[in-house]
């Protein structure tokens, strides 16, 4: 089955969307990657999607505008994907939508919402589509997220020692062998939300670390923000941005004097390495496979490294992965198990009660024909 995988992160900055051929051969899932196209989101609609979010407040006809243009925005990265990489060929388009929020409470995970109205994707390119793939698992007692666990542990089965596979979006995750998995804090949305607030919005992130290259860690900043009770709940959890936000960085600095700009995205460039050297630690991790945007923050990857000590850190390309395009390659397989009426859950993970088939399903031009359910979820992930 060729499949199209569309992912916005906790980033907001561009819909990714990855085409692949997806077979199941015995216990295995054997994806064959078609390659990726990102759409960056227009500038109204990224500037009413951050006026939207915390630290900002909402209506509900502003929802509803945000549900509609995310979902034609989506639609037409979904349209291009299957133009481009597919040949026109596609049958499923896996969709995440975009969150807006994550209705976190502790160690409790009572709701998330992803706007991105999955017609708009149905309409455009005719194909049957997945999406809400979160509240399954939030219904059955789990956090909802990181997904991409399942997709980690199958993709980095057999591989020697404790491999963690870590993704630095907005919000960094990590999964580890044993299935553990949890948001580790925040990957990039601090330091993204001050770039943003000192430039005035002329900056929307912290291009190549630049800032942070610029600034020196403060010492008494950093250990404030690390003062977060986040840090200490045990896993499965998980946040968002409805915790790491401007509103949050201003209170934080509150009493620490004027400090330069560039030394604050210092010390959050700081505070992001190490939150994720000491969760990646706490798992004892051997290597750590890493993805997503603030890998390409050498600034952040340099602290990164020199906090995990000995431990390796490498890019998912050289697993064959590519670091942007993971977690939308990571949703194409969740759509296909979802259209073959298998669990894309992992328990271990989520803490939900037990796996679960994901998502609900929009039909397309044709109608909603579905293969036949599969007999078995695969054990291992392998790419040809």
């Amino acid at each position: 089955m060729r499949v199209i995988g569309l992912m916005s992160g906790t980033s907001y900055d561009a819909i990714d969307a990855a085409a692949a051929d997806l077979e199941l051969v015995g216990d295995s899932l054997v994806m064959r990657p078609l390659g990726m196209v990102s759409e960056p989101y227009d500038d109204a609609l990224r500037e009413a999607l951050t006026a939207a979010l915390p630290p900002g407040t909402t209506t509900m006809a502003e929802v509803c505008l945000l549900d509609t243009r995310i979902g034609q925005a989506f639609a037409a990265a979904a349209v291009r994907a299957d133009r481009e990489l597919c040949g026109g060929r596609a049958e499923l388009v896996a969709s995440h939508g975009q969150t807006v929020h994550h209705w976190a409470d502790g160690p409790a995970v009572h709701g998330t919402l992803q706007l991105g109205q999955p017609a708009w994707i149905a309409e455009a390119t005719g194909l049957p589509v997945a999406a809400d793939f979160r509240p399954r698992d939030i219904a059955a007692g789990g956090q909802g997220a990181p997904l991409v666990s399942l997709v980690d542990l199958l993709w980095l089965r057999g591989r020697p020692g404790r491999p963690v596979a870590l993704n630095i979006g907005g919000i960094a995750n990590l999964t580890a062998p044993d299935g553990t998995a949890f948001d580790t804090g925040p990957g990039c949305a601090l330091i993204d939300a001050a770039a943003r607030g000192f430039s005035g919005g002329a900056l929307t992130y912290d291009t190549d670390g630049a800032l942070a290259a610029r600034g020196r860690v403060h010492g008494p900043l950093l250990e404030r923000l690390l003062r977060e009770p986040y840090y200490a709940l045990p896993p499965p959890k998980t946040t968002g941005r409805e915790l790491f936000h401007l509103g949050r960085l201003r209170d934080a600095l509150a009493g620490c004097g004027t400090l330069p700009a560039e030394d604050v995205v210092a010390t959050l460039t700081m505070l992001t390495a190490r939150t994720v050297a000491d969760a990646v630690r706490s798992v004892g991790a051997t290597e750590v496979i890493a993805s997503g945007g603030g890998t390409r923050n050498p600034v952040l990857t340099r602290m990164l490294a020199e906090r995990l000590g000995g431990v390796p850190l490498r890019p998912s390309d050289e697993l064959g992965l590519p670091s942007d395009a993971k977690e939308a390659y990571a949703f194409a397989v969740l759509g296909f198990l979802t259209a073959h009426g298998l669990p894309g859950t992992e328990p271990a993970s989520t803490g939900a009660r037990g796996p679960r088939v994901l998502g609900s399903l929009t039909p397309g031009a044709g109608g909603l024909r579905l293969p036949p359910p599969a007999a078995r979820r695969p054990v291992r992930l392998l790419l040809e």
